[in-house]
This record gives structure tokens, C-alpha cells and sequence, in this order.
């Protein structure tokens, strides 16, 4: 199994340990609601080491991207981050990821743990077309076990990592990105996160990990900053309706049925894999959707189980689900036939052989 910089530092602090996408990953501290809450309310730091990182850089990179992502990466200017994913030519997802706009001919991709390896072919074999060489020093490049992150997340995160910067960073807007000194490393710092409760990303090389691992304490002992595990990262996201990758979405869902037509642009000149699949798609519309739902009898939905109407016909999948430590009522995704997609639409989560009422309601939750 593989470790992270931090892994000595969770280990240490007590963390319920599980392998998490060939990695050994802190699953919980105190507890899931004591940490889901702590990141609501407070702060909290999660290790997200385990993500990858991909470079994408020279005369052609725009191109590329524009070849083998969803969004219109045209639109980014320096600085910038968008939220995008893969299509893999079948009419599903290879990867969701972030593209990070350093300059015109330099892109960082962060990728999700689990698909490093498929995502880093994908590109490989996809950059070929456009003249693209991999490795060290070239186009193309995996920095994914060169770099280490922390999630700094909640509303007082950034006022943590502001006692670590020595140029302002509290005022930063949402998914912008800045290269610069956190706590006397070279990093980038990014306004983005997992949690729908505010903070940052915080990305650096792995000989810098203990470093920025000991000043983020320093800084975080007077907010009360909190160590949090993979499992309250589920319950949140959850609750603001996040896709995790793998659950809600995968190779075998569209962009479109999975709720991220938002980030599919048809835009003129951008010829995309999946493109023309795509565009039928959106104009025939699709049969199932990725809907989020709130449970209106008593239980909890799990990914796997199965939907159905009231009467027990069966209409799709729970996704995700979990119990919300937010509204303290049993939450979930999942996929059902278009016709039980619309919000307000009573359907069932049936839970060991029992039918529970639950309702289709619009995402986040909260």
C-alpha cells in the first residue's frame, strides 16, 4: 500500500485506518459527524495526497484539452480553474477533473486517485494526435507521486492559511488559483474543495510536506482546526450533491445523465470526444437521470440499493447515500427513468427487502 507525506501524522493522531485507491488513508478520527461538523462550522484538514497530477504543456495543450475534455477550456485565462471531465468514446466518463490554467501553453490536471493510471493513458494516447511526447521534461507529465495536498476546509480555513501567506489570499474568488509561498514553500494555492463549505487546496512538492504540515497546525491552533478523514469528505460532498467518481458517476454514465450538462459545452470549433454522440443525446434527452433524494420514512440509503416506485417497480440505483449529519435525515443519488426525475416525485429505496418512501428533491441539500 501506498503512504502519503502525512500518513506518519494520521497514524499518530489515532485515525482509523483503510486502503482508499491503493493508498493508506485516514477513514475517520473522532468520528464522522464530530468531523463532517468541525468542517461546517470551524476548519479542518484533510490529506487529498493521494489525487494525481498531470501536466499538459506547449504550443498544443489547448488543443488537446479542447480534444478530450467536456468544458471550453478557450474560456480559462491564467490563474483560472474549471471544472471538467473526460468522455471516453463510448458515451461514458474516463474521469472527472479539474484543468488549472497556469499560462497559455501550461495545464495542471487534478485527477481522481483511482483513475491516475487509466486517465494518464487516456491523455498519453490522445496527445499522440497532436504531436505530444511523455515524460520528464516533456508535454506530457505525471507529477502525480511527486506532490503532496491538503484540503484546508470550512469559513475560518482561510483565515488559517492566510497566517502562512505573506500576501493576501482571504478575498481570492472560487476557483482561481495563485503559484506562491505558503509558509515558505513553493505551492499552489487553490480556491477550490470538496466540502461546499469554503477554504482551499493547498498543492506542494513532497519534500515540503512536513514543513507546511507543521506551520498549518501552528496556524490552525487558535481556530480549532480539526484532522478529518475520507468518510466525513463522502458526507459532505454528499450533502452538497458532488459527483464522486466510481459511485455517481463512471464509464458507463454520460456527462448528460449524470447532471453535468453544465459543464458539456457545444461550443463552435470544439470537437470533442463524444461530441456528436453527445449532441443527440441532449436532443432526444435522455431515459435516466442522476437525481438526488430525501428520505421520507426512516432509513438509510446505500449505494447499490435498489429504486423503485411506491408500488415496487423497479427504476433504478442509489448511487450514494448516507445519513446527513446536517439535517440528520437519510440523503442519497441515484439514477432513475426520466419520467421519475422530476423533483417532488415520491419513490422507494427499498432497504433489506423493505420499500421506504423517499422523495426526489433538487441537489445540494443543503
Amino acid at each position: 500500500m501506498k503512504t502519503t507525506v502525512f500518513t506518519k501524522y494520521h497514524i499518530a493522531a489515532g485515525a482509523k485506518m483503510a486502503e482508499f485507491a491503493g493508498y493508506n488513508m485516514p477513514i475517520e478520527f473522532t468520528g464522522i459527524n464530530d468531523e463532517h461538523m468541525a468542517v461546517r462550522n470551524g476548519a479542518g484538514v484533510f490529506d487529498v495526497s493521494h489525487m494525481g497530477e498531470i501536466w499538459v504543456k506547449g504550443p498544443r495543450a489547448l488543443d488537446l484539452l479542447q480534444r478530450i475534455t467536456t468544458n471550453d477550456v478557450s474560456k480559462l485565462f491564467d490563474g483560472k480553474v474549471q471544472y471538467t471531465c473526460m468522455p471516453n468514446g463510448r458515451g461514458g466518463i474516463v474521469d472527472d477533473i479539474l484543468v488549472y490554467r497556469v499560462d497559455a501553453e501550461t495545464y495542471m490536471l487534478c485527477v481522481n486517485a483511482a483513475n491516475i493510471d487509466k486517465d494518464w493513458k487516456h491523455i498519453c494516447a490522445e496527445g499522440k494526435a497532436f504531436g505530444m511526447e511523455a515524460g520528464h521534461g516533456k508535454e506530457l507529465y505525471n507529477a502525480s507521486d511527486e506532490i503532496c495536498q491538503l484540503a484546508v476546509q470550512g469559513p475560518l480555513a482561510m483565515k488559517i492559511v492566510q497566517k502562512m501567506c505573506d500576501e493576501p489570499v482571504e478575498e481570492m474568488e472560487y476557483y482561481t488559483f495563485k503559484k506562491m509561498k505558503v509558509a515558505g514553500c513553493d505551492a499552489i494555492l487553490s480556491i477550490t474543495g470538496y466540502t461546499g463549505s469554503g477554504g482551499c487546496e493547498i498543492y506542494a512538492a513532497n519534500e515540503d510536506g512536513d514543513k507546511l504540515w507543521k506551520a498549518l497546525w501552528e496556524a490552525g491552533e487558535e481556530f480549532g482546526l480539526k484532522n478529518i478523514g475520507l468518510g466525513a469528505r463522502d458526507t459532505l460532498r454528499l450533502e452538497k450533491g458532488f459527483c464522486l467518481y466510481g459511485n455517481d458517476i463512471d464509464d458507463t454514465t454520460s456527462p448528460l445523465e449524470g447532471g453535468l450538462g453544465w459543464i458539456t459545452k457545444f461550443a463552435e470549433g470544439k470537437e470533442f470526444i463524444d461530441r456528436p454522440l453527445l449532441e443527440k443525446q441532449k436532443a432526444e434527452g435522455v431515459t435516466r437521470r442522476l437525481v438526488g433524494f430525501k428520505m421520507i420514512d426512516r432509513g438509510i440509503p446505500r449505494h447499490g440499493y435498489p429504486l423503485k416506485t411506491v408500488e415496487g417497480a423497479e427504476i433504478g440505483h442509489v448511487t450514494s447515500g448516507t445519513m446527513s449529519p446536517s439535517l440528520k435525515v437519510g440523503i442519497g443519488l441515484g439514477y432513475v427513468t426520466a419520467e421519475h426525475a422530476a423533483p417532488g416525485t415520491v419513490i422507494a429505496v427499498e432497504v433489506r427487502g423493505r420499500l421506504l418512501k423517499a422523495e426526489v428533491v433538487k441537489y445540494p441539500f443543503v
